[in-house]
């Protein structure tokens, strides 16, 4: 009997063991660069699957057409705070594909926060609606390289904009695309 629980107790450890060893990085850093912005971000891990994404960026904006009277551009700031659970790690090792830098598929609640900090326009006296978007997204990281990645994610979700200069608050369904 007590062979048995030893053998028992010897395959538990050991699978423990090998589950533990699959995870997200302890910390990752680096710089995303996109037609609308460029942001930096950290994800530190908290669990095996689970990382907190923190980014600051600055988003670009550009308006015109017949319907508004002048072209323009501005670019404002935008804080993110997003606890990404990366679902899919032990099967893609199980495949022997690539889980360095956090690859793999996630589910995410991404909660932006874009202050009335305008940083640059090309008109004088430009200002944004301050607000703050919670979105549960879904999405996917690959890394190409060592220092190279690619991530693609989507969801819809919340926003609450404050306008300061209006009666009430207003609130709207919103839409994240990240390429």
């Amino acid at each position: 009997m007590n062979k048995y629980l030893f053998t028992l107790a010897l395959i538990i450890t050991s699978s423990i063991g090998r589950a533990q060893s699959i995870s997200v990085e302890q910390s990752t850093n680096g710089i995303q660069i996109g037609i609308l912005g460029a942001w930096v971000y950290n994800e530190s891990k908290l669990t095996n699957q689970l990382a907190l994404r923190t980014e600051f960026g600055l988003v670009n904006g550009i308006w015109g057409g017949s319907f508004y009277e002048k072209n323009g551009h501005i670019m404002f700031s935008k804080i993110t705070v997003e606890p990404r659970l990366y679902y899919n790690l032990n099967k893609r090792n199980e495949k022997s594909k690539r889980i360095d830098g956090n690859s793999g598929n996630f589910i995410s609640l991404k909660t932006n926060y874009y202050p009335k900090w305008v940083i640059s326009s090309n008109y004088d006296h430009i200002s944004i609606a301050e607000n703050l978007n919670l979105i549960p997204t879904w999405g996917i990281r690959r890394s190409i390289s060592n220092h190279l990645n690619f991530e693609f994610s989507f969801g819809i979700g919340y926003e609450y904009i404050t306008e300061k200069n209006y009666t009430s608050n207003r609130s709207d369904i919103t839409a994240d695309l990240n390429l």
